[in-house]
């Protein structure tokens, strides 16, 4: 990354908002803060000085969220609910339009003049204040209004004041309780009580009225809508008694006979079916072992019977006695013979005691079979008959229904009106007054310590808006870290002003006027002097590859000191043994040739030599007070357009290359002459000279482009015309902030 990269990636943002930044912008616009705070101060004081002074006083009211039982009746118009939202619809009606007309007729406020304008005199201040929003109308198209009769007039006074009491009103609940704070704001301290108390006893009536005339208007409805409900009850029940007769249907209980036995019925079934899946269910287990080849003796129902027990008991016992028999005699012994028949018979008597028991299982499933199959036809048959009732039936339920309808509705309207015509002795208010408004002792606006406290502070704010509105609008170079940070180019040095007494002095000394680049001789040890070997180091060491013989030092526009500059460096590095040789390549203003003499006595210069009218030894001149050498330029009546871009002028540079250490440039500003862009690209080095304070950022970074896109090489900006006693109140960041620790060590 290049130096130049480098300095640019610096934020101005970033130094902007250093706190010492900061503090050094406040530094040297303290007046300017200080003023705007005096002033907006003083209008602040003057208009709390001529507010009239107002009182406050409030009554605090509560809801009543606890209501009073005194016989469990259900309200016609509900008690408050304990959400939250109930508390602040009650706040918007007491600020309602309606509550403050019905405090305006009970205290007659219409006649009270200040609420009332058109009763007021108003004081000089006052009616100023008043007839603005008239000029304005004025200014306004003229449209012809028709007149206004008594009545509207009458309703427009009544408005005006209905607004200016409602604008003095303030109600709003106390945290998140269920008090409401009503507070009137008057001139006068008993006004202000008797009229916040007013608005609490018009809220109080407002709520006992509401309730007692919504009970009123339910007890009216009720007694009519009763009369009717009575009639359509004895019409409903008539209708049903009428029926059941025509139709011959008797009930029992609610229901039929028939609808009884085929309940009865469908109870059975249920009963049978579970038998049916029962038995067909252990047939259907033996039958699957059977069929898987299982052995009958391992059969469920076989191993649980009592008379296969006592078989295969019996069997034990012969197979034990042939095991005996069979250890002492043959296999056709007797005996032996006389067992195996014994064993034979037992086990054709097992055989036959299990074909009984799957049989009578194949015997059980069969029978439950039928006797569901009959209670099922049962069932259909029962079925059968009340269908053929149905339609009778559906027909006279309808009509109990309807009479059962209408004496609920009945009864509930009857229950109802006998609760509301108890209620209209109990209404009360859903609110209390827990606090009358008291007399105010001290008024609670202006307050005049707050306001004074506020006008403090926005004088503050105003002076610092103030501040830096200035500061983003300077656009000019301040310091050395604004030009590296902004334009992202070296910053070289920058050059003081000579203080005045040091120039008069030195006049009186010599008799005549003494100009920057002789008192540059005159105080060697100047810090004047010293910002020029400055300027001079950072040249010579800006390329240290290569040798920096040929400098042009030019500005972004007339009047920055660049001649001034270049007459000092040339004049700084003869003093240090160098020869030097100071170029006026300004061909319109001849500006180091008019101040290093007369232009009368210059007759040859720069443009003969290179027109070849004058010889290089002709055109060169020695300066009076120290060895560097200067090339004028003598007045001419015609130039050449491109004589920097000659032959001969680059021949010149070759010559004065090997006659001189250093070879300055004085040209013209190089934004508006072209000349000065051909002497960047032929220089070794450029310094743009730029004007403390004066010079706009946006132009040096113009001059700054050209000099880039000439291929110029950019030593960086000398900053002239600095005002050292100022400077150090522009940041820490520059070298000027510590001058006045290192002023002892030049001799000014």
């Amino acid at each position: 990354m290049t130096l130049r990269n480098q300095i640019r990636s610096n934020s101005d943002e970033e130094e902007f908002l250093n706190i010492r930044g900061l503090l050094g912008i406040f530094r040297r616009r303290i007046g300017l803060f200080l003023s705007v705070l005096l002033l907006v101060f003083t209008l602040v004081a003057v208009v709390t000085l001529q507010m009239t002074p107002k009182y406050t006083s409030s009554a605090s009211v509560m809801m009543e969220l606890r209501q009073k039982e005194i016989a469990d009746f259900e309200a016609v118009l509900s008690g408050l609910p304990p959400e939250s939202a109930a508390v602040d619809t009650e706040v918007e009606i007491i600020e309602s339009r309606a509550m403050v007309e019905k405090v305006c007729d009970s205290l007659n406020l219409y006649a009270d003049e200040e609420f009332n304008p058109n009763l007021k005199n108003e004081s000089g201040f006052q009616s100023i204040k008043d007839s603005l929003p008239k000029l304005f109308t004025l200014l306004k198209p003229v449209q012809v209004a028709p007149e206004p009769n008594f009545d509207e007039a009458a309703l427009r006074a009544k408005e005006k004041v209905v607004s200016a009491v409602s604008s003095k009103l303030n109600v709003r609940r106390a945290g998140l309780t269920y008090v409401i704070k009503i507070s009137f704001e008057s001139e006068n301290p008993a006004k202000s009580a008797r009229i916040a108390n007013e608005f609490a006893d018009q809220y109080l009536v407002s709520q006992f009225d509401a309730k007692f005339e919504a009970t009123s208007r339910a007890n009216d409805w009720l007694n009519d809508r009763l009369s009717a409900l009575r009639e359509e009850v004895r019409v409903d029940e008539n209708a049903v008694e009428l029926y059941r007769a025509q139709s011959g249907l008797l009930s029992a209980e609610g229901s039929s006979l028939t609808e009884q036995q085929i309940s009865d019925l469908t109870a059975q079934l249920v009963i049978q079916r579970a038998e049916f899946e029962e038995s067909k269910a252990r047939l259907d287990s033996v039958q699957a072992q059977v069929s898987r080849g299982a052995s009958a003796e391992t059969i469920g129902e076989v191993l649980t019977s009592e008379v296969i027990r006592e078989l295969r008991s019996q069997q034990a016992e012969v197979t034990r006695r042939r095991a005996e028999l069979s250890s002492r005699y043959g296999s056709r012994h007797p005996e032996i013979l006389k067992v195996e028949r014994e064993a034979a018979d037992i086990q054709a008597q097992i055989d036959q005691e299990i074909r009984r028991i799957v049989s009578n299982l194949e015997s059980e499933v069969e029978v439950d079979r039928q006797k569901v199959g009959s209670l099922e036809r049962s069932l259909g048959q029962l079925k059968a008959e009340l269908a053929s009732n149905n339609q009778s039936l559906v027909q006279l339920r309808e009509f109990e229904r309807n009479a059962e309808a209408s004496r609920s509705l009945y009864e509930s309207f009857l229950s109802r009106f006998k609760e509301t015509g108890e209620q209209e002795s109990l209404t009360e208010a859903d609110a209390r007054i827990i606090s009358r408004a008291a007399l105010p002792t001290n008024p609670s606006s202006p307050n005049t310590i707050l306001n004074l406290a506020l006008g403090v502070l926005l004088g503050g704010v105003a002076g610092a808006a103030m501040i830096f509105l200035i500061e983003m609008m300077d656009s000019g170079l301040r310091t050395g870290a604004q030009v590296e940070s902004d334009l992202g180019v070296p910053f070289i040095a920058s050059v003081p002003t000579i203080k005045s007494g040091m120039v008069d002095s030195l006049k009186r000394l010599a008799g005549a006027e003494v100009s920057p680049q002789d008192y540059l001789v005159e105080k060697p040890l100047s810090s004047f002097a010293e910002s020029y070997r400055a300027l001079r180091s950072s040249i010579l060491l800006s390329n240290v590859d290569h040798q920096t013989k040929i400098v042009t030092i030019t500005s972004a526009l007339p009047g920055e000191g660049k001649t001034t500059s270049a007459f000092c460096l040339g004049r700084m590095t003869a003093m240090s043994g160098a020869r030097v040789l100071i170029v006026d390549c300004d061909l319109r203003r001849r500006l180091l040739s008019k101040t290093w003499k007369s232009s009368d006595d210059i007759k040859n210069g720069l443009v003969q030599y290179l027109l070849g009218e004058a010889k290089l030894s002709e055109v060169i001149f020695k300066d009076d007070l120290t060895d560097c050498e200067i090339l004028p330029l003598a007045k001419v009546t015609y130039t050449p357009t491109d004589i920097f871009g000659s032959t001969a002028f680059k021949n010149l540079i070759v010559e004065l290359r090997k006659a001189y250490d250093l070879i300055i440039f004085d040209s013209a500003p190089i934004l508006p002459v072209a000349d000065t862009r051909t002497l960047a690209h032929l220089s070794d080095a450029v310094v743009i000279v730029a004007k403390w304070r004066q010079t706009k950022r946006d132009a040096v970074a113009s001059a700054i482009k050209l000099v880039d896109d000439v291929g110029g090489n950019l030593s960086g900006v000398l900053l002239t015309q600095v005002n050292q006693r100022a400077r150090n109140r522009y940041g820490q960041g520059d070298e000027g902030y510590y001058y006045p620790s290192y002023r002892k060590y030049y001799v000014d």
